[in-house]
């Protein structure tokens, strides 16, 4: 009962917060929805580091966080502060020739981590930098706030309405995922519907226009694959998890975990949303 009303307060009082940023705050084509997206991506590497270290793939926190931050802060450079947009592959070729090279003169006895480091080392990099990176230029649509706003609604809602129609009616047909157990098949049905439900509203309600579709079928479309996307991101860190032999990526959030267990949908949700949106909409 303790985890559910944390949880619900979390979700009561953090989601205004978050709406409020994107909507109140959009200097510098939304500055500060980058800085957030920066702080989760160092956070969320430094929780992956310790999932990745119960599987013998170490590397320094310190070093982690930075790589982890690659993507998201070489987008807000080009977006809030308009450098070039190279500088986003460059870094990943920086970050990934800093792990090839700087361990070339090592002991013998850190020679015997070399490879484990460089694993390590590109996997903070993809996730959760790379993935957060797209929440990052979604600050560059014209309509950049009204965007994300849907977009964080279809995730959080998704979230919300998965584990409301889970507890409600999935007693049933849970541990089809063997990842989840405790997920069914029931959750998975309502928490979709919801992202296809927010996209439809989204597209008769916020003015988007397509020239490819009447409305609402880009918005259901958009939900839809939105929404099955952030499903699959927390089944994906819920493997990760199963696999390390931890429960939560951490303690930072009350009745949610970890860093890594608030974004997880989000990470792989945010690239699915800015390619179709700018598809249909853009």
């Amino acid at each position: 009962m303790k985890k559910l009303v944390q949880r619900l307060l979390v979700f009561i009082i953090g989601l205004p917060l978050v709406a409020g940023v994107v909507l109140f705050l959009p200097y510098r084509n939304h500055l500060a929805v980058s800085i957030l997206a920066i702080l989760f991506s160092a956070l969320g590497a430094l929780e992956f580091t310790v999932i990745l270290g119960k599987k013998g793939l170490v590397i320094r926190p310190a070093e982690a966080l930075v790589l982890g931050i690659l993507g998201p802060a070489a987008l807000t450079a080009a977006g809030s502060f308009g450098l070039q947009a190279e500088i986003f592959p460059a870094v990943y070729i920086l970050g990934a020739f800093w792990l090839l090279v700087s361990r070339i003169f090592c002991s013998e006895e850190q020679l015997a981590a070399y490879t484990t480091r460089i694993a390590a080392g590109l996997a903070v990099m993809v996730y959760p930098g790379l993935f957060m990176a797209w929440v990052v230029r979604m600050t560059m649509f014209p309509r950049a706030g009204t965007a994300i706003l849907v977009f964080l609604l279809m995730v959080f809602i998704n979230d919300s309405a998965a584990w409301a129609a889970g507890s409600l009616f999935g007693k049933g047909s849970r541990g089809i995922v063997k990842a989840s157990p405790n997920k069914s098949v029931a959750g998975f049905a309502g928490g979709i519907g919801a992202s296809v439900l927010i996209g439809a509203g989204a597209d008769m309600l916020a003015g988007f226009a397509s020239d490819l579709l009447p409305p609402p079928l880009p918005g259901i479309l958009i939900g839809l694959c939105t929404g099955l996307a952030a499903t699959l991101g927390d089944l994906a860190e819920s493997a990760m998890k199963r696999s390390s032999g931890i429960k939560d990526s951490g303690g930072l959030i009350p009745g949610r975990g970890g860093v890594l267990d608030t974004i997880d949908s989000i990470c792989l949700a945010a690239p699915v949303f800015y390619l179709l949106y700018r598809f249909f909409y853009a």
